[in-house]
Parts: structure tokens; sequence; C-alpha cells
């Protein structure tokens, strides 16, 4: 059993020590911050949403799209819940959403911890890899503090994504040395940034509704639940969900925009005649006080102020296109999607190491035997609720697996 050298100590190369350790490998892990697993104390609001009962190929994005799922199968969530009960995680569900049940991340990582002293991962803090040389023996690695040789090699070096140091360029750096290319990086379950200047009037406004995102005039991602409104533009879960198609789209240099609707689970006539039994029922109301106990204020006193109708108007006055076109407002609210917000705010980034230089049954390098890939470096991509911590326990297993192979 050769040994194997880990380039990166968040959640996927933090699985990867573990599986090729319990395997019987010699593991060495290296991690450039002074201590390994930072960005799983951010994670689920620091409670940590380790995986999901939901599980299916949908929820999982990239540029090779059957890619994913042939990784998420081989460790999936039954075997993700019953990996950290044996390390003394007991799971909590919130509608399927599996978190610790101490409600707190630091939980998961410390049990990781333990785990790698159990099994004697050696473990390299402040420890950065600058350059990766393979050879016929396997790799040297050369680091800050000397140069390791190894049998075997992972680069789980994670993305650019979220505000933790270290976060960078690195891990798609040494990738590209090593001959593999490159999904274009973008940021993923971000806030988005719109071109209107009418935000900072409805800042902190939270609605359910529904975000759908088009470029060039075709819907490309769309979701439901609490949109929440900034002084630059949207947020909130469904608007993480489709941000990754959003800067994606806006980073070929297509022009997109996003429309939201305020009643999305009333069909359009039903809606209509909703309205206009509102109106029956107390024409007297101004249109101000008609949306009063509808929607929120800052919302509704936006859409009077577009519809150019005047707010002191009793609804019972109002022409049937006038009505109409605040249905519009309500039901197909447009705006230009400028940006998404930076790296740094982002939970994870869309694109990455191109997954078909990898084979995808093995995570091994199809370029560089000996190589494997782990976490969010490859270009893949989860919804919000724990998705992308499953891809990196998933993605940890199979590359720790097959790594401590000879």
């Amino acid at each position: 059993m050769g040994n194997v050298i880990i380039v990166g100590g968040g959640a996927s190369g933090l699985m990867a020590a573990i599986t090729a350790a319990s395997a019987g490998a010699e593991v060495t892990l290296i991690e450039q911050n002074d201590r390994v697993g930072k960005k799983i104390l951010s994670t689920g609001n620091g409670r940590c949403n380790y995986t999901n009962l939901r599980q299916e190929p949908s929820c999982y994005h990239s540029d090779n799209p059957s890619f994913p799922w042939g990784i998420i199968r081989q460790f999936n969530e039954r075997k993700t819940i019953e990996f950290f009960k044996q390390l003394g995680i007991f799971p909590k569900s919130r509608d399927g959403y599996l978190y610790p049940n101490s409600d707190q991340a630091s939980s998961v990582l410390d049990v990781l911890r333990m785990e790698c002293r159990r099994l004697r991962v050696e473990t390299r803090t402040d420890c950065r890899c600058m350059e990766i040389r393979p050879g016929k023996a396997g790799f040297q690695v050369k680091t800050k503090s000397g140069t390791i040789p190894a049998g075997r090699l992972i680069l789980a070096a994670g993305s650019r994504a979220s505000a933790i140091a270290g976060s960078g360029d690195f891990g798609y750096t040494l990738a590209r040395q090593l001959g593999h290319r490159l999904v274009p990086v973008v940021p993923a379950l971000v806030q988005l940034r719109c071109r209107e200047d009418f935000y900072k009037s409805i800042s902190g406004v939270r609605v359910q509704g529904e975000v759908a995102v088009f470029a060039d005039n075709s819907c490309i991602a769309r979701d439901k639940g609490e949109i929440q409104m900034t002084n630059y533009g949207i947020s909130g879960i469904p608007v993480f969900q489709v941000s990754g198609a959003a800067s994606a789209a806006l980073h070929q240099g297509k022009p997109v925009k996003a429309v939201l609707d305020f009643m999305p689970d009333m069909g359009w006539d039903p809606f209509f005649t909703f309205l206009r039994e509102r109106v029956r029922s107390r024409p007297e109301k101004t249109l101000e006080e008609f949306f009063i106990g509808l929607f929120p204020k800052k919302l509704s006193d936006l859409w009077i102020r577009l519809s150019r109708i005047s707010r002191n108007l009793p609804v019972g006055s109002l022409e049937t296109g006038q009505l109409r076109e605040l249905g519009l407002l309500i039901r197909q609210f447009e705006t230009s999607v400028t940006a998404a917000n930076p790296f740094a705010q982002a939970q994870v980034c869309r694109g990455g190491v191109d997954t078909r230089d990898v084979h995808p049954r093995t995570l091994e390098s199809r370029l560089v035997p000996g190589l494997y890939f782990a976490g969010e470096l490859l270009d893949v991509d989860g919804q919000c609720g724990g998705y992308n911590l499953q891809w990196a326990w998933s993605s940890g297993y199979v590359a720790g697996r097959e790594a401590a192979h000879d």
C-alpha cells in the first residue's frame, strides 16, 4: 500500500484522507490554512446541513451533466448518514435537510478531525502546495516547507468561493499546469445585482414567490421560495438556486433578466378573478389600501409608482387595462441582472476542472495517472440544501478509495 498525499483539508479532503487511511494507505494531508475544515464551520448558518434526504440527478450541475450522479451513487446520502453516525453525529431532519443533532457545524468538523487522528493521518497546516511534478514513481509535491514524495495524489484544493482565507485560484493553477482544461469559473449560490434604481426603496422586503432567469429570452433556471430584496438587487434561497445559471450566462456575454412572480401558486385566470373580487368587495378603498394585507407595503408602493396610477384612486374606478397592468407587475415583474455578487460572498462556484478530463467512476485524471480530484475543484456544484457537502463526501470517498489502491 503506497503513500497518498491530499492537497486541501476541506470537507472533501478530510473525507478522502479518512477513506484512504481506512484502506491502509499512509496519508499526508496538506492544508494552507492554520487549521483544516474552516469552511465547514460556516455551512448551514453554523449548523452544518451535511446532506439531504432528497437526492436526484437534477440536484447537481455540471457542463458534463451525467458526471456528478455517477459519483453520488457510489457514496449516497444513506452511506453518508451511516458514516457520520459511526463518527458520533446523530442526524436531525428538517424537511429532509439533515443537521447534526447538536446543531453545531463544529461537531461535524470535530469528529472528522478525531477520525483523522485515530487513523494516524499526518496533517500539515500552514503548508501551501506550490508545484506538483509527476514522475515514473509518483509525484514530487513542492511546498513552502519542502518537497514531499507521493505515490498517489488527490487534489481537493477547493474553489474561489467564500471569504475563508486561502480560497482562491491555486487549485485551478495546479490542475492547469498538469494539462487539465477548466470550465469557466463563476460565483454560484450567491445574490444577484440588478440594474434598476428602485431597489433601495424595497430593501429588506421578504416575500414568497418564484424567480425565473432568462438569457437571450430563454428560461435557463427557475425556483420558488422566499425572495429577499436588497439595496442592489435580489437574494434569498430561490435566487441562490438560479444564480449559477445567471452567472454562467453573464460570463458568456448574454443579456440576463429575472422575472419575479409574487403569486406563483395561483393560475392566471383565478388570479385575475381574485383581483376583481377583491375590488368588488371594497370598491371604495384607495389603490394604496387595496394591497394592505396582501403584499408588503414597500413592494406594493413600488408597483403603484411604476404603474403611474394614482394611489388615491378608488379601486372601483380602475379600468380593466389598469387592473391587468397591476396584475402583470405582480406576476411578471422583470428586472435586468447585471452581475452576481463576488466570489467572497458565494457559497460555491460553477465551473472548475473539466470532468471530461477525469474518469467518471474513479475520479482519476485521464491525463496524469495516479492523480485524483475531489470536491469543489471539479466542475460540479449542487443546489442549496446540503448538496454541495454531499458532493464533497461522495467525491472525497471515491478519490480516497481509488488512490489507496496500488
